[in-house]
């Protein structure tokens, strides 16, 4: 019995599901006239703070879409070990399989990492995390605008119970090489270019749509601790850390939304006209450190 009739006797039996290996193929054999590129970006790394830890491994795979938003074609890829300044942790090691003697001697050229993104967006599966780690590594990235395919899409709307890239991916009825970066880009792409299971919409759209709203922070600094749980209802998150961003309660809101939150807060926050510090948000700034509150 060959193969695929096997895979369909499993499967049609309605007890079993195949999962199918992650082939690295293009969507076509030629960039498409006027599809516009992104550029898919994981980093491994040595832990989990930009300001101390270094990366390790670093992967960009460039992909095109077209005028509906639909991937048309993924490229080559370009991908690079780097030795840290210090021992590979060994947990890291567990997770990532790479190892001190895998990055001896392994340098990559922020330089190169600038020229190949060139002016493209950037998409990761949770930019928060890999924007500032590339930042700090090739300030030329500050240039372009970064989208993130674990936030910016509904995942949970449509049914998935996680959003961790490979869940998705085995939900989806596909497996890969985990906790390497080119897999990692090149399987969240394959995620991109197919429909959501509920709405229909096709991944990629949905991702982009969110990417280019704009939106605002909203700052509640100095709140009175007693209204703590009023803001966590509210949907407000804390902000502890030394980043240099307020240590307050902050939120992300659109912009219509922008004059009501700020009635919010000084009807049932303050109590006071208190001057409430917001920040825009687009794909320019969103997910770095660079979203600076203003009055």
């Amino acid at each position: 019995m060959r193969q695929d009739q096997m895979i369909w006797a499993l499967e049609s039996s309605g007890d079993f599901k195949v999962l199918r290996r992650l082939k690295s193929e293009a969507k076509s054999d030629l960039v498409p006239t006027n599809a516009r590129r992104a550029i898919f970006l994981d980093v491994e790394t040595t832990g989990l703070n930009p300001d101390h830890d270094e990366i390790i491994e670093l992967a960009m795979v460039p992909f095109y879409y077209s005028e509906q938003d639909e991937v048309v074609h993924v490229g080559e890829a370009f991908t690079g070990l780097r030795q840290p300044s210090s021992t590979i942790p060994a947990e890291v090691t567990k997770i990532t399989g790479i190892t001190d003697e895998m990055v001896a001697g392994q340098a990559i050229d922020p330089n190169v990492v600038a020229e190949f993104a060139g002016r493209s967006l950037i998409i990761a599966h949770n930019a928060a995390f890999d924007r500032p780690f590339i930042e700090r590594f090739c300030p030329m990235t500050q240039q372009n605008p970064w989208a993130c395919s674990m936030s910016e899409i509904g995942w949970n709307d449509e049914g998935y119970e996680s959003s961790k890239l490979a869940f998705l991916a085995l939900s989806s009825g596909f497996f890969y090489d985990r906790h390497r970066a080119e897999s990692d880009c090149r399987a969240a792409i394959e995620l991109l270019s197919r429909k959501l299971p509920i709405s229909g919409q096709g991944a990629l759209s949905q991702l982009l749509a969110s990417a280019r709203r704009t939106s605002f922070r909203c700052w509640a600094e100095d709140a009175p601790f007693e209204t703590k749980d009023v803001l966590k209802e509210r949907g407000y998150r804390w902000n502890g850390e030394a980043n240099g961003l307020p240590r307050a309660w902050w939120k992300d809101i659109g912009e219509a939304e922008l004059e009501g939150e700020k009635s919010f807060l000084r009807s049932e926050v303050y109590r006071s006209d208190k001057a409430i510090r917001t920040a825009k948000i687009t794909a320019q700034n969103r997910y770095s450190r660079r979203i600076i509150p203003c009055d």
